[in-house]
């Protein structure tokens, strides 16, 4: 990992999860992101790094030069450094976290039951290897 790489930490049995952060990575045109598993070594060690309870699965994590941002501000800051009109979301940043967040969360309460399960964390393609923890 480079300095000026950011880590998305994802729930690697999360069909949703899997879904967004392949949408990430085939976006990812300029290697600004690096993705693992929060159920991972390299994902649990992380977490502990920055003080997070390591049996944390039910956010998104980003861990941008030095900091760590959880559930909706992590997906709006990943959107900012994606091309195209993604980066317009991030004007959703101005809404007040806690309303911001309660939609997060209601999606993730309901991710498993509306978008599935995988028995396993996946596992990345060859092409992808570089670009996982």
């Amino acid at each position: 990992m480079s300095k000026q790489q950011s880590v998305i930490l994802f729930d690697g049995v999360c069909n949703l999860c899997n879904t967004s952060v392949d949408f990430v990575l085939k976006r990812d045109k300029q290697d600004r992101f690096l993705v693992g598993a929060l159920q991972g070594e390299e994902g649990q060690k992380i977490l502990s790094q920055f003080g997070a309870d390591p049996s944390y699965l039910d956010s998104l994590v980003l861990v941008e030069h030095g900091e760590i941002y959880f559930r909706s501000t992590a997906a709006l800051r990943i959107a900012k450094q994606l091309p195209g009109l993604w980066p317009l979301l991030y004007g959703l940043i101005i809404l007040p976290r806690p309303v911001r967040d309660g939609i997060y969360d209601w999606i993730g309460r309901n991710r498993y039951r509306w978008f599935g399960k995988k028995e396993t964390c996946r596992l990345p393609t060859p092409e992808e290897k570089a670009k996982f923890l």
